[in-house]
């Protein structure tokens, strides 16, 4: 799985080329987080989710917008990585029967999710202060602060939620 296309010429490209990625993964998350909501059991980590979702709603428009700055239109380019996380995501949402274990399986899917997107967005803005994006690189920064302040909520969470599913496992001499 290639991370950056083979016929990149300049940063310009490559800022772009990884604006399409950050675009199609923000519109995965957006589709995955519905099923992630409903299948959590812990109410704090639903409600962490929601409010995630409607961050990431915004992102998915900053990102549009961003796009349509630079080329005049808002397409995307498969995140290969993001479509990977989901997927065993949603796999690991039908294999877990025990319900604090599946809660524990979403918040460390979400915060592997959490981490690919502050290592894109930080990279983004950082491409966008290079080329001298000024107002990309502050709009991506607001992203970029908000993943890492989800990232931090999940583990603040995943305290009790750990807890919680160790203490429905079995101990074994």
């Amino acid at each position: 799985m290639k991370l950056f296309p083979a016929n990149i010429k300049d940063l310009r490209t490559l800022y772009i080329d990884q604006l399409r990625k950050a675009l199609d993964l923000e519109q995965k998350i957006t589709r995955a987080l519905p099923t992630m909501i409903e299948k959590t059991t812990d109410s704090e980590l639903a409600e962490a989710f929601t409010n995630h979702l409607e961050e990431t709603r915004s992102h998915v428009a900053i990102v549009e917008s961003l796009l349509n700055d630079l080329i005049g239109e808002a397409s995307t380019s498969t995140c290969k990585v993001i479509g990977a996380l989901v997927s065993e995501t949603e796999d690991a949402i039908e294999d877990v029967t025990d319900p604090a274990v599946r809660d524990v399986v979403l918040i460390g899917s979400a915060q592997q999710v959490e981490h690919h997107e502050i290592a894109v967005y930080g990279t983004l803005r950082n491409w966008a202060e290079i080329l001298g994006l000024d107002d990309h690189a502050t709009r991506l920064e607001v992203i970029l602060e908000q993943e890492k302040t989800a990232d931090k909520t999940l583990t603040a969470i995943s305290d009790s939620v750990n807890t919680l599913a160790e203490a429905d496992t079995p101990v074994h001499a």
